[in-house]
C-alpha cells in the first residue's frame, strides 16, 4: 500500500473534496484506496451502534464513503484516530482535553492499517505546517511516512505566496511533490485566474493534476474526470 499525503494552502483550500476526487480518479484505474484522516478538529457527537456517543468529523466520514465497497471498510477510529470537537488548531483542541498527539502515535496507527489496498490517501488538517504539539507538525508526520505530497491550492488572492512557500518546505524536507491541484473554492473566479495558474506551473516543477471548477453541489466523482493520475500508475 502506497501512501499519498494531501495538504492544502490553507484551511479552506478544499482538501477533502479533492481527496475524494483523487480517490475516485484512482478507482477509475482499478486502484483500491484506504483513507486516513489522522487528526480532525471540528466534530459532533453521534450515537453509535452500541448506543455510545462518539465524536465524528464530517471530512473523515466523506473520505470513508469515497472508498466504496471494493474493500472491507475501515472502522471510523481506524480512519480518524484523533477527533476533537472544536474547529480550531488541532494541538490547541488536544490541549483542551488534556491529550497530546505525536508523530510517533500517528505513524504507529498508520502501520496498523490493513495493507489490502493499492493506496492510502492521507488527508492533513489545515495547511502544511499545522502543529500537532509543542514541537511537531503534520508536515513532520508526512516526512516520517516518506509519502509523496499532493498540494491543493485554493485559487484566491494570496494563493501564489501560500503555494510557493508550501512547496519550498516540502522540497526542503526531501519529499516528493507528486502534483498540485488548482481548486476553485468560490463561485466567482479569482481575477487573472489563468495568469495565476500559469505562474504556478512555471514555478512548480511537479505536474498540475487537475483544475477543478467551483461546484455549487459538490460532486467529487465528476471532478475526478479532470484528474490525470496515469503517471502514478507506472511508478
Amino acid at each position: 500500500m502506497r501512501p499519498v499525503f494531501v495538504t492544502g494552502t490553507d484551511t479552506d483550500a478544499g482538501k477533502t473534496f479533492c481527496s475524494e476526487a483523487l480517490i475516485h480518479a484512482l478507482q477509475s484505474h482499478q486502484q483500491s484506496c484506504r483513507v486516513l484522516k489522522p487528526v480532525a478538529a471540528g466534530a459532533e457527537y453521534e450515537t453509535t451502534d452500541n448506543e455510545h456517543s462518539q465524536l465524528r468529523n464530517d471530512d473523515a466520514r466523506r473520505l470513508l464513503a469515497a472508498t466504496g465497497a471494493a474493500i472491507t471498510p475501515l472502522t471510523y477510529h481506524q480512519a480518524n484516530p484523533f477527533c476533537f470537537a472544536p474547529a480550531i488548531a488541532p494541538h490547541i483542541a488536544a490541549q483542551q482535553v488534556h491529550q497530546r498527539v505525536s508523530v510517533e502515535q500517528l505513524l504507529q496507527h498508520y502501520n496498523e492499517l490493513p495493507r489490502d489496498a493499492h493506496w492510502c490517501v492521507v488527508e492533513g488538517a489545515g495547511g502544511w505546517l499545522v502543529p500537532l504539539n509543542e514541537q511537531q507538525s503534520l508536515a513532520d508526520f508526512a516526512q516520517a511516512l516518506g509519502a509523496p505530497v499532493v498540494l491543493v491550492v485554493g485559487m484566491k488572492l494570496g494563493c501564489l505566496n501560500h503555494a510557493l512557500l508550501t512547496v519550498a518546505d516540502i522540497e526542503r524536507r526531501g519529499l516528493q511533490l507528486a502534483g498540485w491541484i488548482a481548486n476553485n473554492t468560490q463561485a466567482e473566479v479569482m481575477p487573472n485566474y489563468a495568469e495565476n495558474v500559469a505562474t504556478l506551473q512555471q514555478r512548480i516543477a511537479a505536474p498540475l493534476l487537475a483544475e477543478v471548477p467551483f461546484q455549487k453541489q459538490a460532486n467529487p466523482a465528476a471532478a475526478a474526470t479532470r484528474f490525470d493520475v496515469t503517471s502514478w500508475l507506472n511508478n
